[in-house]
């Protein structure tokens, strides 16, 4: 009988995938909006405020947390608006659910901005977002989502 070795596989086990929660923060028809610093990744790229979601936590708990850290606020977390799942050119992955605050306590204070800005969401296309915002950002400023 003929020995069969396990075949090994020699791909690479494909780009790491980071689950991360973001806020749709509406106030009237204006979203807050953040611009990355530029000593982060990606620099100078806006993005809508939230972070990766923790082992343990719901995509809600993460991002009441995350809404804390960055911008001083308590945060009611509204529906589930858009998932969206990105393969960066880098190779780095990442699984984004986006969620409607239309309610929050406390002031905006920022914490972890270059800057920030409330935007008209038929604007929002005039502004240099991460790749993965791109479709999100088309789909907002034609008010399809919100």
């Amino acid at each position: 009988m003929e020995e069969v070795q396990p075949k090994s596989d020699s791909r690479p086990a494909g780009p790491a995938l980071r689950f991360v929660a973001a806020a749709l923060i509406v106030r009237g028809g204006e979203v807050l909006i953040g611009q990355r610093r530029p000593d982060q990744p990606m620099a100078l790229l806006w993005e809508f405020p939230g972070g990766k979601i923790e082992a343990g936590e719901s995509p809600e708990q993460a991002l009441a947390r995350e809404l804390n850290e960055e911008l001083g606020i308590q945060a009611t977390i509204g529906p589930p608006v858009t998932r969206i799942r990105h393969n960066y050119r880098h190779g780095g992955a990442v699984d984004l659910q986006f969620f409607a605050v239309h309610e929050f306590t406390g002031e905006i204070v920022n914490h972890i901005y270059h800057q920030f800005r409330w935007v008209r969401l038929e604007n929002l296309s005039g502004y240099d977002f991460l790749a993965a915002d791109k479709g999100l950002i088309r789909d907002l400023a034609a008010g399809k989502l919100l």
